[in-house]
């Protein structure tokens, strides 16, 4: 067994990365999902942790697809995807001047500002207020979201950024982020391969980890079928402006 395996700090920083970014999975559209690559950092460079994840995530992704099956806003899938493959794109022809820290940082401003906006929304508008699709909108959050998530895994932010403020279902947002993701993933295996990032020891920690895989993101799904509307935004943008503090703070740690 390689010295990555028979390490019991990879396990204690890997296991509840891997729970916490299932539950995440599991419906609410990747809010939380950040803590995955900066949790298992703590014991393994940044970029094999997002090594080891993606296969993980895709299984994932599978069973949340499953788990929210036929429940999906098609207009808005329609309207983000296309930005996305451009995303990934510019994420891989940029891989080697990009910096995870300068996306953290960006993305954690970005959030922030969209969690302030939002909070001043309530006040002018009540909390029932909900934005128009715009399909410009869209794809350009769509593309951020797409290169966000083929640098450092962290997508959810941006795909919020413009879903939330439509305000649908919980269990429609649910299904609609579980599509876009298990797409955006399943295109990040060819630029990660390409890149050399699958190999022996990566593959393997991502085998041992898989079990854990399906089970947090159906406790996640299970959370939010539970949830009122009235609960469940809220607690989203709770969890966002968290994610924006902490994407900030580690953005400029990192640049410093």
């Amino acid at each position: 067994m390689s010295g990555l395996l028979s390490d019991p700090w990879f396990y204690v920083a890997a296991i509840p990365a891997v729970i916490l970014v299932g539950l995440s999975k599991g419906g609410f559209g990747g809010a939380v999902g950040f803590v995955g690559v900066p949790l298992m950092a703590l014991t393994i460079p940044p970029v094999q942790a997002a090594a080891i994840l993606l296969p993980i995530l895709c299984l994932m992704d599978v069973v949340s697809v499953w788990t929210w099956w036929g429940v999906y806003d098609r207009k808005m899938l329609v309207d983000m995807m296309p930005g996305a493959v451009i995303g990934i794109g510019l994420g891989w022809l940029t891989a080697a001047l990009v910096t995870e820290e300068m996306v953290r940082l960006i993305v954690g401003a970005v959030a922030l500002v969209f969690v302030l906006r939002w909070i001043y929304l309530q006040f002018r508008h009540g909390a029932d207020h909900a934005a128009e699709p715009n399909r410009i909108a869209a794809a350009f959050w769509g593309t951020v979201a797409g290169f966000t998530s083929f640098v450092a895994h962290v997508g959810g932010p941006p795909f919020q950024v413009y879903a939330l403020p439509i305000r649908l279902d919980p269990k429609v947002l649910s299904g609609t982020a579980a599509i876009f993701f298990a797409a955006t993933n399943a295109l990040k295996l060819i630029p990660y391969f390409a890149l050399g990032q699958f190999d022996t020891t990566n593959l393997t920690a991502s085998a041992v980890l898989m079990p854990l895989a399906p089970l947090s993101t159906i406790a996640g799904a299970w959370l939010v079928r539970r949830m009122r509307p009235e609960v469940f935004y809220p607690f989203t943008y709770a969890t966002v402006a968290v994610v924006a503090v902490k994407l900030v703070w580690d953005g400029i740690a990192g640049l410093m």
